[in-house]
């Protein structure tokens, strides 16, 4: 005869279920918190993803029509005015050594509407080719990452500003990583007083370090070459290529 398993009840002498045992209670404390972390570590990887790839993204469309509009705007002529308006791009940025690095369009001004469009320049520091320290920020990682890759220059690169009439080569002195209170980078001579008079002519590039934090600076320095007019060089100075 077949019986029916009998249903489950406490034990005849009244006495309470057994509790679970601790082995029990710690594998369950354990599958618990190994979700806990599997959930978080998703969560963390869609963030950098969205840093990276959507912010570079999103980004690169905006760097695109600046630097579209600014080329437009330059068959014109060059502009009158002697500073650009704060938010308007008025040069390119070369890297030749970062190989097919696309050109940046530098942006005036360094808040973040400026910064999420492409690198920016330090309002009040020289313009391209000035006696003093024409100085720009840019993102290290997400948001187009223009500098990602600053920390691989060395000394004797070119760094190429290009305006609508000339071209300013800058050949990088050195690099260095500051605090980011360390606000004698952009001074008129790099590392001297802010209201110091400017003993050359500079190019300073800030960004974040290390990569995926703003607890320190990365500072890369640079000083005028050359300069040159676009009647002169149209197709750009040797450093470009060299």
């Amino acid at each position: 005869m077949i019986h029916r398993a009998a249903a489950a009840r406490p034990p005849a002498d009244g006495r309470p279920w057994p509790a679970e045992s601790e082995d029990t209670l710690i594998r369950t404390l354990f599958r618990g918190l190994s979700q806990l972390a599997v959930t978080a570590g998703a969560l963390v990887l869609l963030f950098v993803a969205y840093q990276v790839w959507v912010t570079d993204w999103v980004a690169g469309g905006a760097q695109e029509r600046v630097a579209d509009d600014l080329r437009d705007g330059w068959q014109s002529g060059p502009d009158p005015r002697l500073q650009p308006e704060f938010g308007d791009a008025f040069a390119f940025l070369h890297i030749p050594a970062f190989g097919d690095w696309e050109p940046r369009a530098v942006i005036e001004g360094t808040h973040p509407a400026e910064l999420a469009e492409g690198p920016g320049h330090y309002v009040g520091s020289a313009m391209p080719g000035e006696r003093g320290n024409f100085a720009m920020a840019g993102h290290r990682v997400g948001t187009g990452s223009p500098f990602l890759d600053l920390d691989l220059l060395r000394p004797g690169d070119a760094v190429v500003v290009e305006t609508v009439d000339a071209w300013h080569t800058y050949r990088v002195t050195g690099t260095r990583i500051v605090d980011p209170t360390d606000i004698s980078v952009v001074a008129p001579t790099p590392g001297g007083a802010l209201d110091g008079e400017p003993t050359g002519s500079f190019l300073t590039m800030t960004t974040c370090n290390p990569k995926f934090s703003n607890r320190e600076r990365l500072v890369v320095h640079a000083e005028l070459e050359s300069s040159t007019t676009k009647a002169e060089a149209p197709e750009g100075p040797a450093a470009l290529t060299a």
